[in-house]
């Protein structure tokens, strides 16, 4: 068994991340108290986005409706012969390879009809490419079928069984389709069990929401010396120190991206940096929260994956800030349960600036449990990187 756990204490200025159905940021009760909460969900989009932009080995991928939309948009660009069954041999071809029809809808407030899918569809760019690509080179076998009348859905489906059009999606995934996994409701043969867990992000501490009360002025009525607000409203907030937590099955990981080891490897320490400096985007305009956090560990375990939420379950108070306790807890929590199951991490590394060491230490009770030294993330991340090779590949890359 191999594991990357990804720990990190994140202080958050007012913000509103992640909005219920309300529009107010998403909480839940935790140790009696409640918590700001930021969903899996919302921090999973935002390392998938990271990730792929940060990175021009990392193959691209799309979470979307809009598939057979795409592929008819393609083969009218690229096929004569099928220009003119675009729609009917895309739509045909989704259904073969997913099981899932389309239907074309009215936009609102347009006349526009667009394609789309009962529900999204989850692979990577270079696998719609190569369906694509595929459906081109047998064109005139296509063009056939679908101008056979009333036949025309059989004869397309004998076309796309000689082609095994669905080998061209259940293989050769991207890295955010092995790291985060896909569901096909109507087919589970294609899907793919995530490699990762990403556990929603919780404050340490309670926290209470407020409002902010703002006017926007209407610049015409401005200058004729008009009086009153353009415009009245509220938006709700809060501040926090979070722990988040994310982990990953390094050898599913693997087996989901074809039993490349180096892919493995790479991959995983992408992630983590993705994981660690991106943000969702709620409200991002309105508070500019853009933090990253004040302290990170990852640990490479082999036993299992071991969340350490349980840290903050009485909530840290603190007049002079939640951060520094935030850390000792977890650190000491760490220590505690290794200590408690006679186990420890392969390897671990941290990364935080000095002044949270300074703060930590000024906490009673610190010197039992001494942070561990802090590395730069990008030595930290070359460090984890070799290490999980010699753990899952049997030797240095």
């Amino acid at each position: 068994m191999a594991f990357l756990d990804i720990h990190a204490i994140q202080a958050v200025p007012p913000a509103n991340i992640n909005r219920d159905e309300n529009g107010s940021p998403k909480t839940a009760v935790y140790g009696g108290v409640r918590r700001l909460r930021v969903s899996s969900q919302a921090w999973k989009r935002a390392a998938r986005k990271a990730l792929e932009a940060d990175s021009d080995s990392i193959r691209p991928s799309e979470r979307t409706k809009r598939l057979p939309e795409q592929i008819a948009a393609a083969l009218a660009e690229r096929s004569p012969a099928l220009a003119d069954r675009a729609s009917e041999v895309a739509q045909a071809a989704v259904a073969n390879v997913f099981g899932v029809k389309s239907k074309a809808k009215k936009e609102k407030d347009t006349e526009r009809e667009r394609l789309a899918t009962e529900y999204l569809l989850f692979l990577g760019n270079d696998q719609r490419d190569r369906l694509i690509d595929a459906l081109v080179e047998n064109e005139t076998a296509l063009a056939e079928a679908a101008d056979s009348g009333k036949d025309s859905s059989k004869k397309l489906t004998a076309v796309f069984k000689e082609m095994d059009l669905r080998s061209t999606v259940a293989t050769g995934h991207p890295p955010a389709v092995a790291l985060f996994g896909r569901m096909v409701a109507t087919d589970p043969a294609l899907n793919v069990d995530a490699a990762t867990q990403v556990a929603h992000a919780l404050s340490t501490h309670r926290v209470d929401s407020e409002f902010d009360y703002y006017t926007a002025v209407d610049d015409v009525d401005n200058e004729s010396d008009e009086t009153g607000a353009g415009m009245i409203g509220t938006v709700e907030f809060n501040a926090a120190t979070m722990y988040r937590y994310a982990t990953v099955d390094l050898h599913s990981l693997v087996e989901n991206l074809g039993g490349d080891i180096d892919a493995a490897c790479d991959v995983a320490v992408a992630f983590v940096r993705s994981f660690l400096v991106s943000m969702p985007t709620g409200k991002r305009n309105t508070f500019a929260n853009n933090t990253r956090p004040d302290f990170s560990l990852i640990c490479l375990r082999e036993d299992q994956p071991v969340s350490l939420a349980a840290a903050f379950e009485r909530p840290v108070f603190g007049e002079e800030g939640h951060l520094g306790e935030s850390v000792h807890r977890l650190v000491r929590h760490q220590a505690d349960q290794d200590e408690c199951y006679e186990t420890s991490p392969r390897s671990h590394r941290a990364v935080y600036p000095a002044w949270v060491a300074e703060s930590v230490a000024e906490i009673r009770g610190a010197e039992r449990f001494r942070l561990p030294e802090s590395t730069p993330l990008k030595k930290a991340l070359d460090d984890v990187r070799a290490e999980i090779h010699r753990l899952i590949g049997g030797g240095d890359a």
